[in-house]
């Protein structure tokens, strides 16, 4: 993977093409969203997003990527604006005209340029 190929992944994230970012995946990733959330397996992970982005705008800017074979870091800034109420989303309650804005370290194992299992965790509130 690249780093080129990295900022495509996140540019259709940001989308919401969801075949796009969904490519990404590996059928068995693990992804992990700190300590409030544990996914298994792509069709799990965009089932997740499906559900948050029927509720909140979601955009991630990458600040620093650092990229190997085998592995992709990012520190980013994700904005998150709720359209739709959500008072039982299960990371935190939001109303529409929410706006939050967090900055997030995640690293992202690759194997054959897609990967098997990410970590986020939030570095500033």
């Amino acid at each position: 993977m690249t780093e080129d190929d990295f900022r495509s992944y996140v540019a259709a994230f940001n989308a919401n093409d969801f075949a796009g970012f969904g490519r990404f995946y590996a059928d068995d990733v693990v992804f992990e969203l700190g300590g409030s959330k544990r996914i298994v397996g792509r069709d799990n992970i965009l089932a997740f997003y499906r559900q948050v982005k029927a509720h909140i705008t979601e955009v991630v800017t990458p600040l620093e990527v650092i990229v190997t074979p085998t592995r992709v870091a990012m520190y980013c800034r994700t904005t998150f604006d709720t359209f739709a109420d959500w008072p039982d989303f299960e990371i935190w309650p939001t109303m529409a005209g929410d706006h939050r804005e967090v900055e997030t370290i995640a690293m992202y194992e690759v194997v054959d340029g897609r990967f098997t299992h990410i970590r986020g965790a939030r570095f500033k509130p």
